[in-house]
């Protein structure tokens, strides 16, 4: 089944990554997608020397430079078997890209991180965490030191969240997916906790430790069964060594696991609540995007829409 149909691709910047770009195709070629490479210019400013002397004739020599490399970059790619077009657009490059994704109806987008000034190497720029907010497809954020092809995937699940029951069928479909097409060994993780652990203990609350020793054993049996729920139409049950349920808050367990696994993707969703405006990424997702080196595939729920309206 070919997953994705119309694959967005932003060069973001003079020099993106020829391995993001390698991996685009590949994964156009797969799935018999079209592929779009795109970049925004942004707004040249009226009030500076240049835009007063040239006017509109400046933004559009810059967007025409610009399209230009862009053809220059996927010229070795003519022959690859992919329905490939180039495209340059001018604004705040976020809202943009998403405008565009509604505007042509994108069902994946795929960049290089571009981390802000004094960002250390895997933490990710402001306009990369806006498309992560608020791009209504899924963003995979693929950095240029993971292998090519990927060797290991990390597929993050919580199958106690009721309204994760989508989203976690998406990430474990298209983490089977990619791992076939990969040839990558595929490793899911749950973490799970008994909320309010800290206040039992010690008798603090008047609660004898065995009795708390029995509520951890019968949290952790809930979420192994919800865990097998979800992994059995997968050919997978929480007691395969590739199957980790560990005990902790979510974020910390699957950075440290991806980091201890050498994962080079980490396939999440980005569910969050979406009752508090710009909140639309879960703390556990923007906390593993902040601090992992892997690369990253953030997925929304099903029914996810975004707060940039199309112009």
């Amino acid at each position: 089944m070919h997953r994705f149909k119309n694959i967005l691709y932003l060069a973001d910047g003079p020099a993106p990554q020829r391995q993001g770009i390698d991996r685009a195709v590949a994964v156009a070629r797969t799935n018999q997608a079209r592929l779009t490479i795109l970049d925004v210019t942004e707004e040249v400013s009226p009030d500076c020397d240049p835009q007063r002397l040239y006017g509109p004739k400046l933004t559009q020599a810059l967007v025409e430079r610009r399209l230009c490399e862009l053809e220059v970059l996927t010229a070795p790619y003519e022959d690859a078997g992919v329905m490939m077009y180039t495209q340059v657009l001018t604004g705040t490059p976020f809202v943009e890209v998403i405008r565009q994704v509604q505007r042509d109806g994108h069902d994946l987008l795929i960049k290089a991180p571009r981390a802000g000034k004094g960002l250390t190497e895997q933490a990710l720029g402001s306009s990369d965490m806006h498309l992560l907010r608020k791009c209504p497809c899924p963003v995979w954020i693929d950095r240029p030191q993971s292998a090519h092809p990927y060797r290991t995937l990390l597929a993050a699940v919580d199958p106690t969240d009721p309204h994760a029951g989508d989203l976690n069928r998406l990430i474990l479909d298209l983490a089977t997916t990619l791992a076939a097409r990969e040839q990558a060994e595929l490793q899911v993780v749950h973490a799970w906790r008994l909320r309010g652990e800290a206040l039992l203990g010690g008798g603090w609350a008047g609660i004898d430790s065995a009795d708390v020793e029995a509520l951890l054993a019968g949290t952790e049996q809930g979420h192994r069964e919800a865990l097998s729920r979800v992994l059995a139409p997968y050919g997978m049950t929480p007691a395969d060594p590739k199957v980790h349920l560990v005990k902790g808050e979510a974020a910390t367990v699957i950075s440290a696991l991806a980091e201890d696994l050498g994962a080079d993707l980490i396939l999440m969703g980005t569910l969050g609540r979406t009752d508090v405006p710009g909140l639309f990424i879960g703390r556990t997702a923007e906390d593993v995007l902040s601090t992992t080196r892997a690369s990253v595939l953030a997925l929304k729920p099903p029914g996810f829409a975004s707060p940039v309206l199309v112009a």
